[in-house]
């Protein structure tokens, strides 16, 4: 569990910096090293995939923030039937 927390930790870290500083300052091949720098010296390529699959749909789901796209929480609940 503690991995997880670890490994979540650093990934929002690095969305949350992408995203303070405005998408287009830093640039893209920059923020993949980032990232890839923060993995375990033992990760695999497996464990690199995720990491950049979740900051690039985290990535776009900030952009939809921004864009007005979302839904509010009871919205979700009831598409989800809950």
């Amino acid at each position: 569990m503690a991995f997880v927390r670890r490994v979540s930790w650093s990934m929002s870290r690095h969305v949350g910096a992408c995203y303070d500083r405005g998408m287009q300052a830093v640039a893209t091949k920059q923020r993949i090293l980032e990232a890839l720098d923060d993995l375990a010296e033992d990760a695999s390529i497996d464990d690199a995939i995720e990491r950049l699959y979740f900051l690039a749909k985290a990535e776009k789901g900030l952009e939809q923030l921004d864009a007005g796209q979302s839904l509010d929480h009871d919205e979700v609940k009831r598409r989800l039937g809950l």
